[in-house]
């Protein structure tokens, strides 16, 4: 007699899938059965509504005047490392591998905190120690199970992102038994062994199966650079995008691309730009730009600006609207990437009319009928 199967409906919610990444660093669930991974960077997961999405793939514009784009890419990378993550980096850089040298460490925020708890402590017993001996056994069980149960909550808060420390490179010993693999497309004639290697990297992420367990994580940095053979081949670098988007869709990954978009021509960048499910673009600042010193607050800790251009969309058609679409890029205490929304300074009614103000289009002072 056959086995009695109940009756399920495509909108169900998955319990096993769900109550699987409670327990695997560095996976998050979203609405409508999205997964997310971090980005590296707390703020811009919270942009973004979570991080991004699994089975995405990320195109990051970059800026001829400065390399902000690696900032992004090395915090992607070592947030992947941390949780354990598989990576496949290429570059075009001769040596690969020697970049891996160049990533952030995780930041010291929650031991700053566990340390400045324990001076707290200490000068508690420097003040009162002659009363400590006063305490029974019973409270100092319960302070230390307090305690330790801060610490899980301290850990739980940063096991999906972490804050990198962006003077502090990665320790050696730390790369080794990771899952690491290093392309240079350097030398290579055409993106064919790219892909191949993409293939067979994205192969043991499969989404057959019901639960995630482990994520994958792939970094291109500076696709269709100058020094690359195939940097004029702009239509097969599409078709990479093309079966790299389709690849990354059907695995449990996610794949992050930089591109000097100033060197393609317009047609060809809005291309590449619609393969994205998620676009962003860096751009430098200028060291010494008055009129935008005076219009924006915090001039001088910023040290390039962030466009989000696109949200991916995964397992939905409701757009996502941003509350902004730039942000400014920070280092706190010059070394903890931050962003934040631009705010536009306060205006000094004594140093002439602003934009609000203006009596005519042409900017003239004269009262009355607009002068156009």
């Amino acid at each position: 007699m056959a086995a009695f199967k109940p009756r399920t409906s495509s909108f169900s919610r998955n319990f096993s899938a769900s109550s699987s990444l409670s327990h695997t660093p560095g996976l998050k669930r979203g609405p409508n059965g999205t997964t997310f991974i971090s980005s590296g960077i707390p703020d811009l997961d919270k942009i973004l509504g979570g991080g991004f999405s699994l089975g995405s793939l990320v195109m990051v514009m970059e800026d001829a005047e400065a390399p902000h784009h690696m900032l992004l890419l090395r915090n992607f990378m070592s947030q992947g490392l941390v949780h354990n993550q598989p990576l496949l980096y290429a570059s075009p850089s001769k040596d690969p591998r020697g970049f891996l040298g160049t990533l952030p460490s995780a930041g010291s925020s929650r031991d700053e905190k566990s340390s400045k708890r324990e001076s707290d402590q200490e000068k508690g017993l420097r003040i009162a120690w002659q009363y400590k001996k006063y305490f029974d056994e019973n409270q100092q069980s319960i302070e230390s199970q307090r305690d330790e149960m801060l610490l899980m909550l301290l850990d739980s808060k940063q096991e999906f992102c972490n804050d990198f420390d962006l003077r502090k490179p990665l320790d050696r010993q730390f790369l080794i038994g990771k899952q690491i693999d290093c392309v240079s497309t350097q030398d290579s004639p055409n993106l064919v062994a790219l892909r191949d290697r993409c293939a067979t990297f994205l192969s043991q992420f499969s989404r057959n199966e019901s639960s995630v367990f482990l994520a994958g994580r792939i970094t291109i940095q500076s696709l269709c650079a100058p020094q690359c053979a195939y940097s004029d081949m702009e239509w097969d670098v599409l078709s990479f995008l093309r079966s790299l988007k389709g690849m990354v869709r059907s695995s449990n990954a996610v794949a992050l691309v930089t591109f000097p978009s100033s060197l393609l021509s317009l047609s060809t960048s809005k291309r590449w730009q619609h393969m994205a499910d998620t676009l962003l673009s860096v751009k430098a600042i200028p060291d010494e730009d008055k009129d935008l010193a005076k219009l924006l607050t915090g001039y001088q800790d910023m040290v390039g600006l962030l466009n989000v251009h696109k949200v991916a969309r995964i397992n939905t058609q409701v757009p996502v609207i941003l509350e902004a679409t730039t942000f400014s890029i920070k280092l706190q205490k010059r070394r903890f990437l931050v962003l934040e929304c631009l705010n536009q300074a306060p205006i000094d009614g004594s140093s002439g009319s602003s934009y609000g103000t203006s009596g005519s289009c042409s900017g003239s002072s004269k009262t009355g009928r607009l002068d156009f």
